[in-house]
């Protein structure tokens, strides 16, 4: 297939995709443009919106950027009736995105739920989990009456197991529920909903925290984005999730950007494969006195996802 046809596969395509002033809703906004597609892309910051959609308009696609506070309702209804007039009620891809715990996660690490302020969970939460659902509100009443669509919810496997503190894992496993109940309830309508687990990923404030922080401290965590994926490769995984013939038989699953690329021969953007964090080979490499096998391990042996689900059973 000519690279320029897939360049432009989203040609036409209406997206929204919230909290995408930078880091990985920057990088999904930028690979939906260079499809092809109108982004609206969302953030509080006028000023770093405006730079984000002037580098995802130079991709090839159309940004609009719309300054709107994920945790205001009426900034989230006015988004939409700003989308259900510009495009005639179009809108093809929803992506839930915005996140504003970062920040309070890296100052709190090492600090028990008891021990931190419990508003630690509205600055976590708000933005995240609750915006999630009244964006996906909105978005399904416009995805439903044209009898398609795809939201795709940004999640990671702290919805799994414990990672960073409780309120992180309890959004998280809210927000892959969420995907999930969401599908069940639009299954019949034609519209997809999906959680996505990107792996480690290399945000900007990630590498601020992670990789600027003095040695030994989180020195299990900077190995981890050090090798960690661009922001881009979640994009890459939405615009072919989006073109799949066979997307409804994904909906309401839990999807990690390693399977995607996998499925659709994806590479990340600087040309590196992406790390398959379920591989054998890999998890050898995080058992200490296993790693030694790990080079003889061949690549394409996976843990079975059942497997992982059995590794958090609570009965």
């Amino acid at each position: 297939v000519p690279a320029n046809i897939i360049a432009m596969s989203l040609s036409g395509w209406v997206c929204v995709v919230t909290g995408a002033s930078r880091g990985i809703g920057r990088g999904i906004a930028l690979q939906l443009s260079e499809a092809g597609a109108t982004v609206y892309i969302t953030g509080r910051q006028e000023k770093t919106l405006k730079l984000a959609a002037a580098q995802v308009n130079e991709r090839g696609g159309k940004c609009v950027p719309v300054v709107c506070d994920s945790t205001k309702d009426e900034d989230i209804e006015a988004l939409f009736e700003r989308i259900k007039h510009e495009q005639n009620g179009r809108l093809d891809i929803l992506v839930n995105n915005a996140y504003a715990g970062v920040q309070e996660i890296f100052e709190n690490m090492g600090k028990k739920f008891w021990e931190m302020d419990p508003s630690l969970w509205d600055s976590i939460n708000n933005t995240g989990l609750r915006g999630h659902y009244f964006f996906s509100v909105y978005g399904s009443r416009l995805m439903v009456a044209q009898g398609h669509g795809l939201i795709v919810t940004i999640s990671s496997m702290g919805g799994l197991r414990y990672l960073f503190n409780v309120p992180y894992g309890v959004g998280k496993a809210a927000c892959d529920r969420l995907a999930a109940d969401m599908a069940v309830e639009l299954k019949n309508r034609g519209v997809a909903s999906v959680s996505l687990w990107p792996g480690a990923v290399q945000t900007e404030l990630v590498s601020r925290f992670m990789l600027e922080t003095p040695e030994g401290q989180n020195s299990k965590y900077k190995e981890m984005f050090s090798n960690g994926e661009t922001t881009e490769l979640s994009g890459k995984c939405i615009t072919s999730l989006a073109k799949d013939g066979n997307l409804m038989s994904l909906t309401g699953k839990v999807l990690m950007t390693c399977d995607l690329a996998r499925r659709y021969g994806i590479k990340d953007v600087d040309g590196r494969s992406v790390l398959d964090y379920t591989s054998l080979k890999f998890l050898l490499t995080q058992v200490p006195y296993l790693s030694w096998l790990s080079p003889v391990v061949p690549s394409f042996l996976r843990l079975p996802r059942f497997v992982l689900s059995l590794a958090s059973s609570r009965f």
